[in-house]
């Protein structure tokens, strides 16, 4: 794996990086020169989180520096430093106050550096770290994956739509000698996947049903799915131009899943591995499905449209009853499913379904340790109520706005069948706007959490 151009070798020459917090940052600057105190003071430097100084040498040239660090186990502490410090290159010194893990300083700092720069001319270049890259490639891969899923959800539909995304699974597959399918247009309905093709058909981009398979099937099998609506106009029920602006990260579950069986495959996770990425445009067409028809689905089940909106559902529950057709030992999706989950818990935190709750413990338990949460929400299964339809089986949506996060997850478990292990995270993928080690755009939410998860599930 090669190293990001924000990292240079540890043996490359470089100034030491002091790591202090406000707490241990007194006992530090006592022992500095009277000089280099006195610069310090002169700038108010404190040791606070998220605040840096250069320390200057006799001749007045950058000779050191002096960081702030909040929690030194979340990598986000050092994510402000490489866009705030000067663009020389650094080591953390090693009797730092503040001692944060080399793999976890390597991922604030790639993920701090991280910049979208496809469509740029230039590019403001950053400070470097001086890293040991051989004795990190679990950190290197970790980074590799969440700079993959960003980059999946922010480059724009018109360069990343079904045709794309499927060319990204078969890269994939490709450089790991994994089996690659991907079912299209006509043919979902050939093989029973409708409800995918429903969605997707009004598009000039064919739907699809993207799948990866990787590994020896006497392992535990692992089925990974992730929401692959690459743009949504909300169909009929056409979104306002707020609610389309950023819909180009639709996908941004699909990428989430890409990044996370990257990891598998590269971390050579003991497991059969399946990828399943549904890819669809859902667009304004005279073939686009419309509210009122009823839909059919892998399943058997006959869904009546009350929102073509709410498409993300509708595509996943074919996906997911192909996955629990295989019987895995696990089966888990991501999907930018719903604006109600970020009402309920704002941007930062994925919402987490499980049918398990030892599962939903290890999973929540392995996100605080990497500094990557998640919050569980209910499975309430009297808000199926919701769901009802007087001609299906059931409705993808209904007319009132409560539990909306909970409704569509209730939604899918429909297509699990009780004894199959499942877990279901809505994730928003995006920042807002630019904060330290996360810039505004796409974002991997949970995904290092979901690998500390499969490994200590997997791999103990």
């Amino acid at each position: 794996m090669s190293l990001p151009t924000c990292f240079v070798p540890a043996d490359a020459p470089a100034l030491p990086l002091h790591l202090v917090d406000a707490a241990r940052f007194p006992a530090w600057k006592a022992a500095q020169p009277t000089a280099v105190q006195a610069w310090i003071d002169a700038h108010g430097f404190r040791g606070d989180a998220l605040t840096q100084l250069v320390i200057p040498g006799a001749d007045g040239a950058p000779a050191a520096a002096v960081a702030g660090i909040g929690d030194p186990q979340d990598p986000a502490s050092l994510g402000h430093l490489p866009s705030m410090l000067p663009p020389i290159t650094f080591h953390i010194a090693d009797n730092s106050p503040v001692a944060v893990s080399s793999d976890r300083a390597l991922l604030g700092w790639g993920l701090g550096a991280y910049k979208f720069a496809r469509y740029l001319k230039s590019v403001k270049p950053t400070a470097k770290l001086a890293v040991d890259a051989a004795s990190q490639p679990e950190a290197l891969a970790l980074l590799a994956a969440s700079i993959l899923t960003r980059d999946l959800v922010n480059t724009p539909t018109e360069h990343m739509g079904p045709d794309e995304l499927e060319a990204a699974v078969n890269a994939l597959a490709s450089s790991h000698g994994a089996g690659f399918r991907s079912v299209r247009g006509p043919e979902l309905l050939a093989q029973n996947f409708p409800a995918i093709h429903a969605v997707g058909r009004a598009s000039h981009r064919a739907p699809r049903l993207i799948e990866l398979t990787h590994g020896d099937a006497a392992l535990p099998h692992l089925v990974i799915v992730g929401k692959g609506v690459c743009f949504d106009t909300g169909g009929l029920d056409v979104k306002p131009p707020d609610g389309m602006r950023n819909m180009k990260k639709d996908m941004g579950g699909a990428a989430h899943a890409i990044a996370l069986a990257r990891l598998v495959l590269e971390r050579a996770l003991p497991v059969r591995l399946t990828l399943l990425v549904p890819a669809v445009e859902n667009a304004l067409g005279p073939d686009a499905y419309r509210p009122g028809e009823v839909i059919a689905t892998r399943a058997g089940l006959s869904v009546e449209i009350d929102n073509t909106d709410a498409e993300g559902r509708i595509i996943l529950c074919d996906a997911l009853t192909y996955a629990a057709e295989q019987s895995p030992a696990l089966v888990m999706d991501f999907a930018t499913l719903t604006g109600a989950a970020r009402i309920a818990l704002g941007p930062d935190l994925p919402a987490l379904f499980c049918n398990r709750d030892d599962l939903a413990a290890a999973y929540l338990d392995a996100g605080a340790e990497q500094r990557d949460p998640l919050w569980r929400m209910p499975l309430w299964r009297p808000y199926h109520s919701y769901l009802k339809s007087g001609i299906a089986d059931m409705a993808n949506s209904g007319a009132s706005r409560m539990a909306g996060c909970v409704t569509a997850a209730l939604y899918l478990e429909r297509f699990i069948p009780d004894a199959q292990p499942w877990t279901h995270v809505d994730v928003y993928a995006w920042n807002d706007a630019d904060r330290p080690g996360k810039p505004a755009g796409g974002e991997a939410q949970g995904l290092r959490a979901a690998w500390c998860f499969l490994k200590r599930r997997f791999a103990p």
